[in-house]
């Protein structure tokens, strides 16, 4: 079988820089709280092309694509069920257009976010369902054109490799990040330690593997570190979000400067990390600094737990997740900002 597209690039590049945020920067487009982002694949595309764009003007190499919910249970709360074909395939062919005109070779990274359900035997969703639900996501995004897909903020590890079956089953590579946002554990108890023992073990392995975003990007880093100590060989992907968000004037703005932004990037790209970008609150701005730093700062040693907490901010947690007891799992429904 031929490369694909990202494979290609992560071997001809030290390292490779994603996108920011998809819901923050649709909100400052107009986007309501409630409103599927999905369904502007169809009625906004000018705005969804503007959102790619702006990525590939920041300098991304990769940008993932407006179909984080664009699965079944996700539209069904809007009836919108029988679309994710449609609103899947649309959104990647809007990006395909995109990366295909940006003069160099971007990836389109094809947005696969979770059920929103619990699996069996705390919920009632079955392995098969899971599978088949993301199967008919991922043959949508194949079809409009995406590269690779990007399984993203899952919680459960169950939920991890339906979605991975359902990538091979597309015929697709992947990528797959966790969300670790309760004491350096995903919502559902998964460690930085225990999410690399379990893609080790995966019959269909993933291109590069990581966390996006959870609590700050001191926080993420942290996670990063713990995905290296335990001796992961697969490339790292560190997708942090900008800052803590705060209440500011009836909006959720996110504390994080275009200046913090650069320093996470630089100290994910010295831990080891391959694929550097930002989750909620990253906004173009911050892509910028992000690049110009990458690109102009040297490489340096790999930073000890210290250098992250000096230069990102405290840590949310004393424990990073991998030593003792961690919290009750529970159940995650959020979205990607």
């Amino acid at each position: 079988m031929a490369q694909d597209a990202l494979s290609k690039l992560l071997a001809s590049r030290d390292w490779l820089m994603a996108d920011g945020a998809t819901g923050t920067n649709l909100f400052n487009m107009g986007l309501t709280a409630g409103e599927p982002p999905e369904f502007w694949n169809v009625d906004h595309p000018d705005r969804i092309r503007s959102l790619y764009r702006s990525a590939v003007e920041a300098g991304s190499d990769i940008f993932l694509t407006n179909t984080f919910g664009g699965n079944a249970s996700r539209l069904k709360l809007h009836g919108a069920q029988g679309r994710v074909r449609e609103l899947n395939r649309i959104g990647a062919s809007l990006g395909r257009e995109i990366a295909d005109a940006a003069g160099r070779a971007v990836v389109v990274a094809g947005s696969v976010g979770p059920t929103g359900d619990i699996f069996e035997p705390m919920g009632t969703l079955t392995h098969a369902a899971a599978v088949e639900m993301f199967h008919e996501q991922a043959e949508g995004l194949k079809e409009g054109g995406a590269d690779v897909l990007w399984i993203e903020t899952i919680s459960a590890p169950e939920e991890y490799r339906a979605a991975a079956e359902a990538a091979k089953l597309a015929g697709m590579p992947w990528c797959g990040t966790m969300s670790f946002d309760t004491a350096g554990r995903t919502m559902m108890g998964v460690t930085s330690a225990g999410m690399v023992e379990m893609v080790n073990a995966m019959p269909y392995a993933p291109i590069a593997f990581g966390a996006n975003c959870g609590v700050g990007s001191s926080d993420l880093m942290r996670t990063v570190m713990g995905f290296v100590a335990a001796g992961a060989t697969i490339p790292l992907i560190a997708k942090g979000n900008a800052g803590i968000p705060k209440y500011h004037d009836g909006h959720i703005h996110y504390d994080g400067t275009p200046e913090l932004m650069a320093e996470y990037a630089v100290l994910a790209r010295d831990a080891g990390v391959r694929i550097i970008g930002g989750c909620c609150g990253t906004m173009p701005e911050h892509l910028k600094a992000m690049h110009a730093a990458l690109e102009s700062r040297p490489r340096g040693d790999v930073p000890a737990l210290e250098d992250i907490q000096a230069k990102l901010g405290a840590f949310s947690s004393a424990s990073d997740g991998t030593g003792g007891s961690g919290p009750a799992p529970r159940e995650r429904r959020g979205r990607r900002g």
